[in-house]
């Protein structure tokens, strides 16, 4: 039967789980379906949904070809309409059963208007736009996008479509994307841990005010901050005599010297020593009263970085700090991380005491919500604006050039909204 244009529906079952997962394979996969079918394709535009999944389209001049993916089921929604004869959408068919290494593949093939029942009328470009010169060759756009989610909300970065670094460490699945609004951005299991348009908020944030408090911090353990921005700002202190880097994922520290160069710019620093373990078990087989300052550089409360946020984890903190020692957390984000949010900020002043947890904000824009906090802790009941020395502050601001932090933004992060005093019963 004649019809202006064929539509199949196809079913891949058995996939490649990972397969499903990876935007930028499902993305350069679609669009040679479109190619090998005959198809012009003019633009795509993918995401990719944290956990899993992978949602796209890929326009073609003769239509679209649409996917939507279950990497936990293994299966993937494919949908193929194109018009005309020149293309032939069963080509498309096969070469994606391959490019999923898929163990079935099931389709339905729909013929869409048929010539028998429609009519043709004479219809004509509408007079005004006849001299108008149309496109004889489309412009392909590419429009991919990853989106950082928990199950109410998400956040969206476009990105080339190109993975600049993936790697699957034995602990997590390590990523690096270029992304058109922050530049390079490393993704930990599709979670955002830092970019380079704003990482230094965060890294200035979780090491200055500590650092602006604790003036005789000289020995210093970071958990987890692979990326190692935090190690840049350390660094601007002579003051320090060791820092100790603990990550669980040296992957992760090979990653960001790779790619990250104006973050990882202190890896051979002399004065540091890095140890590839659990940040949980480098403490408990750490002597007590060690350091000086514990700087919590964790990821999201998710996977490898659960037991970060453990009483247990911070009991160690806690018994591996000198007597006038002091913490320093991410502490998540009052509207994405509600209820550990909370549970972190009671367990802390479970073991430090009420008056010496003191919450602290910063913007970031990457990060869900842009309200992300951290914690300062102190065995010595430093306090973030009695105790702090303003023109110390300047000095440190000024003297490298600081992008975030300085005396006012200092004092300024200390004041926390109503209903954050009201939600932790401040």
């Amino acid at each position: 039967m004649a019809a202006l244009g064929k539509q199949i529906l196809v079913e891949y079952q058995g996939c490649f789980s990972e397969i499903l997962d990876d935007v930028s394979t499902i993305e350069k996969a679609m669009i040679q379906a479109a190619e090998e079918a005959g198809a012009t394709v003019i633009n795509s535009t993918f995401h990719h949904f944290s956990p899993y999944g992978v949602s796209g389209v890929v326009v073609i001049q003769e239509s679209h070809l649409a996917i939507h993916t279950w990497p936990e089921f293994q299966y993937a929604a494919v949908d193929i309409f194109t018009c005309g004869d020149s293309v032939d959408p069963w080509k498309a068919y096969d070469l994606l059963l391959k490019a999923f290494q898929a163990k079935h593949g099931n389709a339905m093939e729909i013929n869409r208007g048929s010539t028998e029942l429609l009519k043709r009328t004479d219809f004509k470009i509408n007079s005004n736009q006849q001299n108008v010169e149309l496109a004889t060759t489309p412009t392909y756009k590419r429009n991919v996008w990853l989106s950082n989610k928990n199950e109410n909300i998400a956040l969206s970065f476009r990105h080339t479509g190109e993975l600049l670094y993936k790697e699957k460490s034995p602990f997590q699945t390590i990523e690096i994307y270029d992304t058109y609004a922050f530049g390079k951005m490393l993704t930990l299991d599709k979670l955002v841990m830092c970019t380079e348009k704003d990482e230094f908020i965060y890294h200035e944030m979780i090491t200055h005010v500590p650092m602006q408090l604790h003036q005789k911090a000289k020995k210093i353990l970071v958990i987890g901050g692979g990326d190692g921005g935090t190690l840049r700002e350390l660094f601007k202190y002579e003051r320090i005599e060791s820092v100790t880097l603990v990550e669980i994922d040296e992957q992760v520290i090979a990653a960001s010297k790779a790619h990250l160069p104006t973050i990882a710019t202190d890896f051979e620093h002399p004065k540091l020593n890095i140890i590839i373990n659990d940040g949980l078990q480098f403490l408990k087989n750490t002597k007590a009263e060690t350091f000086d300052l514990i700087i919590v550089d964790s990821s999201h409360p998710e996977g490898l970085a659960e037991e970060l946020f453990t009483e247990t984890f911070y009991q160690n903190c806690y018994r591996t700090l000198k007597t006038d020692g002091a913490l320093c957390i991410q502490s998540e984000g009052p509207f994405y991380n509600e209820a550990i949010f909370k549970s972190l900020n009671a367990c802390l002043k479970n073991i430090f005491g009420k008056t010496d947890v003191h919450l602290y904000f910063a913007h970031l824009p990457s990060y869900p919500t842009g309200m992300w906090t951290f914690t300062f802790a102190s065995k010595a009941s430093l306090h973030p604006l009695n105790d702090f020395n303003t023109s110390q502050s300047a000095d440190i601001s000024n003297t490298h050039a600081l992008k975030y932090y300085n005396a006012a933004i200092h004092r300024a992060a200390f004041a926390l909204p109503s209903f954050v005093s009201e939600m932790l019963e401040v």
